[in-house]
């Protein structure tokens, strides 16, 4: 099948992404409001896009309204300057799936989720007592793109569990880590426990060698 964008609905053009860009990795984003109110909701339109300054990026839809209506995580980060990204591993994945419940005003999602914080190193925001990980970061820019922000955060402190990162060379063991990822809107995910495989990058030389026989 074929189909023309400028023709089709945005909610069929918005499922045929999230169903072709995937597996996508899981923000479980903590942000904090000017009056100390915390805000945890997950984002798998999310990706690293820079190693020096290392950049993260979530993409945040606004409310479905007439007017453009930012989410508390968009706003909260407007207003604070930043955010923690706590990284959703296979234990987590119950809780991450109830802070994206639609919660009343004043609802908090990280107690329906039973899910306590610890502070930061060095920003306001806490992370995800039981995250394994988490990037704190500080907002670069946002850009507004339809009903959609573009958050781009400077990661400025790095927390991993001992466990899980390699003393040779600062690697993290993602095979041990359990992270999950999102597919489609259906709630489609996939684990990435015994699922790992190998495939070295070659070398221009090797690939000659190669094609030559």
């Amino acid at each position: 099948m074929r189909f023309e964008v400028e023709k089709a609905k945005p909610r069929e053009i918005y499922n045929l992404l999230i169903g072709l860009v995937a597996p996508r990795p899981i923000a479980l984003v903590t942000s904090m409001d000017e009056n100390g109110v915390l805000n945890a909701a997950p984002f798998s339109a999310y990706n690293y896009f820079s190693t020096d300054p290392p950049i993260v990026g979530i993409g945040v839809t606004d409310r479905p309204a007439v007017d453009f209506v930012p989410k508390d995580t968009a706003r909260n980060i407007r207003r604070t300057g930043e955010f923690v990204i706590n990284v959703v591993t296979e234990d987590l994945a119950e809780q991450m799936n109830i802070c994206a419940t639609d919660f009343p005003a004043g609802v908090s999602e990280l107690e329906m989720a039973k899910l306590e914080t610890v502070p930061s190193e060095l920003v306001k925001v806490p992370r995800i007592a039981r995250a394994h990980a988490a990037l704190e970061c500080r907002e670069h820019t946002t850009l507004e793109v339809g009903r959609s922000r573009i958050v781009l955060g400077r990661v400025v402190s790095i927390y991993v569990e001992d466990r899980y990162v390699d003393p040779a060379g600062s690697y993290i063991r993602a095979e041990e880590l359990h992270a999950i990822g999102r597919m489609n809107g259906l709630g489609a995910y996939v684990r990435t426990r015994d699922s790992f495989i190998s495939i070295p990058r070659i070398s221009y030389e090797e690939w000659k060698r190669r094609e030559q026989g």
